[in-house]
């Protein structure tokens, strides 16, 4: 079996709509607001399956779809238990095996039981008892989420140690048990564990979408702090020049591209937000950016300009997204073509 990239063509995203018996109460117009925006944009080239909790109206998301004018024929929604947003993490991951396609749904616990995870835990085989998949759906015990790992395309998975090996997520399991589950399940060539980087308020435990992404072309897009006075300087320091030192399973340093670190934005009661650049969303034709209206956002969006030629780059205000400390990729996740039902 080996891992997609998540640049390989695309039949749909998914998502998982909020729903106001979460934690989202407070933001929940702001948040039907960007997903609705949200599925406009990918809606202009390819599907998008959302994961509806039942206390939804169906109805009334698509009348908000309407006035956003997303392609109706490209979205498809369905009627599933949620507990929350996190599609990244509780959603399936793909990979080939003999020139078929497998839909891998690993376990997940929410980042180390910190929220109720039962009905998210559920959702990849309640979407597939509705056919909404086109490949087989297959079971790993392993604890996995989607934003812990990054996949360069040729051989080379990329995580931090603080995530994956924290004993909140599988405590059995040592570090080379752990290993070697992912290159059987992925067919990788190695591994590169990252033990520097993180962000304030982030609750997945140094989550890499977070903080370095890889892109086609050798490219390496990651997240530099220059403010010296900032509590990031020395660990994103730190971190860069782990990266600086990398190289492919061909012995090929990686191109890099630094993002600028966002200005500081803090929740009401002080305590500062993970507002990433790094959570962008590659899709067939467009990286959807993650900007937060401050002054590094325009800076942003030309980095990945310059890391992704030929796709069109769209800036989507997601600032509401990080008041629950996660950001654009965390609420997607890609299915790769052939993945979805016909």
């Amino acid at each position: 079996m080996s891992l997609l990239p998540e640049w390989a063509p695309q039949d749909a995203i998914q998502l998982s709509w909020p729903h106001s018996n979460s934690a989202w109460t407070p933001w929940l117009a702001t948040a039907w607001k960007l997903y609705a925006t949200l599925c406009q944009h990918i809606s202009q080239y390819q599907k998008v399956l959302i994961a509806c909790d039942p206390s939804l109206n169906i109805e009334e998301i698509t009348e908000l779809l309407q006035e956003h004018n997303v392609k109706l024929e490209n979205i498809l929604l369905k009627s599933v238990p949620t507990n929350d947003v996190w599609a990244r993490d509780h959603g399936p991951i793909t990979v080939r095996e003999n020139d078929q396609l497998k839909i891998l749904d690993f376990s997940f616990n929410a980042w180390g039981g910190k929220y109720a995870y039962d009905k998210d835990n559920l959702i990849n085989r309640r979407l597939d008892e509705q056919d909404a998949y086109g490949a087989l759906l297959e079971q790993t015990t392993l604890i996995l989420e989607g934003g812990s790992i990054e996949y360069d395309g040729h051989g080379t998975l990329m995580t931090t140690s603080n995530c994956l090996l924290n004993p909140n997520r599988n405590p059995t399991l040592s570090k080379q048990q752990i290993a070697s589950q992912l290159t059987e399940h992925f067919d990788l060539k190695q591994i590169i564990w990252l033990e520097n980087g993180h962000l304030e308020g982030d609750d997945t435990d140094a989550h890499i979408d977070t903080l370095a992404r890889f892109g086609p072309d050798n490219s390496l897009i990651y997240v530099q702090c220059l403010d010296r006075t900032d509590a990031h300087f020395e660990p994103l320091h730190k971190m860069e020049t782990e990266l600086k030192q990398l190289k492919d399973a061909n012995d090929q340093p990686y191109r890099l591209f630094p993002l600028p670190m966002a200005s500081a934005i803090y929740a009401e009661n002080r305590q500062r937000l993970p507002a990433t650049y790094a959570n962008f969303l590659i899709t067939n034709h467009q990286v959807l950016v993650p900007i937060y209206e401050q002054p590094e956002d325009e800076q942003a969006l030309d980095v990945i300009r310059h890391a992704f030629p030929g796709y069109e780059i769209v800036g989507v205000n997601c600032r509401v997204l990080i008041e629950q400390y996660g950001s654009l990729h965390c609420i997607t996740m890609q299915l790769p073509e052939g993945t979805l039902h016909s």
